[in-house]
């Protein structure tokens, strides 16, 4: 098994260490790579808890920007897994809210709003400009196949 997205998302903990996450990362980057499309590669992982409630603890989840869109996945458990894709024509935007010790995303889309807490609040600069940066260009590229069709 390749294991680039583990390796990526042990980069960014690394980086950012006081993200709350606890263990299992392996196991949500597997859900990930099970799921990505041919040539689809992985740009940009992180974790955190997979709601808003600033003291939940056990909810852990990765986010990953691939070429092609959002991947939100997470290992249940017990019994399966729960799998998300944002496609840049789903995209909506995208909240980042800064607090003393932790900071928290929201990205709203088309159907729902995912909701990302307990994230290192030195690392949401670089999560906001990575989400932003590549749905920016995937909107742009979607637009002019648009204009040429």
């Amino acid at each position: 098994m390749n294991n680039s997205c583990y390796e990526k998302l042990k980069m960014f903990k690394e980086k950012f260490p006081n993200c709350v996450t606890w263990f299992r990362l392996k196991k949500h980057c597997e859900v990930v790579e099970k799921h990505l499309n041919p040539g689809e590669s992985v740009d940009f992982i992180l974790a955190g808890q997979l709601d808003e409630k600033p003291l939940s603890l056990f909810n852990t989840g990765v986010i990953v920007i691939t070429n092609e869109r959002i991947i939100v996945a997470q290992n249940r458990l017990l019994i399966g897994y729960k799998f998300s894709s944002i496609t840049p024509d789903l995209y909506n935007d995208m909240q980042v809210d800064c607090g003393l010790i932790w900071g928290k995303l929201c990205i709203d889309t088309v159907k729902e709003k995912i909701y990302v807490s307990n994230l290192d609040k030195d690392s949401l600069p670089e999560i906001e400009t990575s989400i932003t940066m590549f749905m920016s260009d995937a909107k742009k590229k979607y637009n002019n196949s648009l204009d040429e069709s």
